[in-house]
């Protein structure tokens, strides 16, 4: 699947269970500062958005030339594999960009018979590798990493630059952003787009090593981000106790969505965010998706022939519609088993 059909469903009107959408809307603070900022829209915003990575810097707790903000991490990774990304490797399945962008890659697989789960201490890089791409938490299947091992590698293959993203960061796992100082192969991405609800502003950061920061500033617009972005990300930062109690709240609805398709007798595989992977063999992931669009219902096949033609990645949209989402499903379930 494209990374256009990744991003959702555009202007579709229905449920939407796809993955790079919070299903809550911005923080009421977020929305009030977006708001203030319109009647000053003539106006650019400080130069490299330095407002915001002052913050970012105290919060990451690296200096601010490591920081370089653009309008949605896309971009960034986009940048990031152009300059490193002649021989990629991966662990996969990975989000649906990376195989797309990268100009050659290998893969070390999870495997659903372990949950995906992957030890880092296990990992080989192959040689001539360029650029290792470890996301955490993992896009498809929401589980985390240990990045105990993560130091070790570094050391170990200095050739290669280590790209960790953190697009769910905000959501569980162990961010690695504060050793980038300290290696000079550590690259990590984040976006405001995922725990944070602001897909729609297209806010992307990264901390990098100066020289890096510094090469993706001087070659990028100096103005990024329009003043109602820049204003709505500062004021959700400033707020990260809210965010991390909404990211309770999508996790048990979750885990509740989860449990009704076991429910069903569906597996689904343990997540640590508000998605999951789902095996719904021996249906067809692609067929069912088409049954529930005709029921305004967008759903995400995973498409993935090594896993098989069963799985689907499902996001938690709002209580209300995941119980149309289910009723929906049993219909068209039912059907298909006769």
């Amino acid at each position: 699947m494209s990374t256009v059909a990744e991003k959702g469903g555009g202007t579709f009107q229905g449920i939407k269970l796809l993955l790079c959408e919070n299903p809550l809307p911005p923080i009421d603070e977020a929305i009030a500062a977006a708001q203030a900022e319109v009647p000053h829209g003539n106006y650019y915003t400080e130069p490299y958005s330095a407002p915001l990575r002052q913050l970012i810097s105290e919060q990451a707790g690296v200096a601010e030339r490591h920081i370089h903000i653009n309008a949605g991490s896309e971009l960034i990774l986009r940048q990031l594999f152009e300059r490193f990304g002649q021989q990629v490797h991966l662990l996969t399945p990975t989000y649906v960009l990376f195989p797309e962008i990268a100009q050659r890659y290998t893969e070390t697989r999870l495997l659903p018979e372990n949950d995906f789960a992957f030890d880092l201490d296990d990992l080989v890089v192959p040689q001539g590798t360029t650029l290792l791409v470890i996301v955490n938490p993992n896009n498809p299947n929401g589980g985390i990493f240990d990045m105990a091992a993560l130091p070790k590698l570094l050391r170990r293959y200095p050739e290669t630059r280590f790209l960790v993203d953190e697009a769910f960061i905000g959501l569980a796992g162990q961010s690695v952003a504060q050793l980038v100082p300290e290696f000079s192969n550590l690259l990590v991405t984040r976006t405001l787009s995922k725990a944070h609800s602001l897909a729609g502003f297209r806010v992307g950061y990264a901390i990098l090593p100066v020289a890096i920061a510094d090469d993706l500033n001087s070659h990028n617009d100096a103005y990024p981000l329009a003043r109602p972005s820049q204003a709505a990300a500062i004021a959700t930062l400033q707020h990260e106790d809210a965010i991390h109690k909404r990211g309770v709240q999508l996790r048990a609805w979750t885990e509740e969505l989860a449990a009704q398709l076991r429910g069903m007798g569906v597996r689904t595989y343990p997540t640590e965010t508000y998605f999951f992977l789902a095996d719904f063999a021996p249906h067809d992931a692609a067929g069912l998706a088409k049954e529930l669009f005709v029921r305004h219902i967008l759903v995400k096949p995973l498409n993935n022939a090594a896993l098989g033609a069963g799985f689907m990645r499902v996001t938690t949209a709002l209580p209300e519609d995941n119980k149309r989402f289910i009723a929906a499903l049993r219909e068209v379930l039912s059907r298909l088993q006769g």
